[in-house]
């Protein structure tokens, strides 16, 4: 059956959406049929970048939220949800008023919560709290971004990985992409397969020929990491 993704990390500029937008990726390239929700009030870049696969949500209105539990029940078999910063509480309240976890089990879909952190205090503070609340029918991952942290000293310290790992949860790592690279691909508002690939400085800034090939391997690696979790049966096929 289907699976709902919630993107998280509550505070901003911790790399959920270029995760987001590397989960849709995975699924474009793949042929996968899926559906893209965009929380972000203002600049959503998930919309941005992927318009003819992503839907902008209203996050405080519940009927606007019950698209999601709509496009999994209608056949969707990955829903991924870019949550904004500072919207685990609208969504939390929309969850409860509608036990919408014990629902989507009942119909046989399963929910992941990819949670993005850095090395910061209120990264690791947040996960605490969450991982207090969150019920151990959702798979949690946890996601080190490497372009946002050299090294996790407090999140090490902080002994959440054996809290994760009692709940049968996953830690995977984010490739840091090349800071100037990932400037010319965020400023092209495209795909990150179009972006790659764009030759014509008249359409958006274009990566040299190295710049493209350090994106490749960063992707690569991501969505290495991704079918290793999603498609467990797939390991140590080919690359995708």
């Amino acid at each position: 059956m289907g699976r709902v993704h919630l993107v998280g990390g509550e505070k901003g500029g911790v790399g959920k959406s270029v995760l987001a937008r590397l989960l849709v990726q995975y699924w474009i390239d793949r042929a996968v049929e899926f559906e893209a929700f965009d929380t972000d009030r203002s600049h959503g870049a998930l919309l941005r970048h992927y318009p003819g696969y992503a839907t902008w949500i209203d996050v405080d209105r519940m009927e606007a939220l019950d698209r999601i539990v709509d496009a999994v029940d209608e056949g969707a078999e990955e829903v991924v949800v870019d949550l904004a910063a500072q919207t685990e509480r609208v969504l939390n309240e929309w969850i409860d008023a509608g036990e919408v976890l014990a629902l989507l089990e009942r119909l046989g879909h399963s929910v992941w919560y990819w949670y993005v952190v850095d090395d910061g205090k209120d990264s690791v503070r947040l996960l605490s709290a969450l991982l207090d609340r969150l019920p151990e029918s959702v798979t949690l991952v946890c996601v080190r971004n490497q372009g946002r942290a050299d090294e996790f000293r407090l999140f090490d310290e902080s002994k959440l990985s054996a809290r994760i790992a009692a709940r049968r949860g996953f830690e995977i790592e984010l490739p840091n992409l090349h800071a100037g690279s990932m400037q010319k691909i965020d400023a092209y508002d495209k795909s990150f397969w179009a972006a790659i690939h764009n030759v014509d400085p008249s359409e958006g800034p274009c990566l040299t020929r190295m710049e493209r090939e350090r994106a490749k391997i960063a992707i690569r690696r991501a969505h290495r990491a991704f079918r290793q979790l999603l498609d467990p049966r797939l390991d140590g096929g080919n690359e995708g």
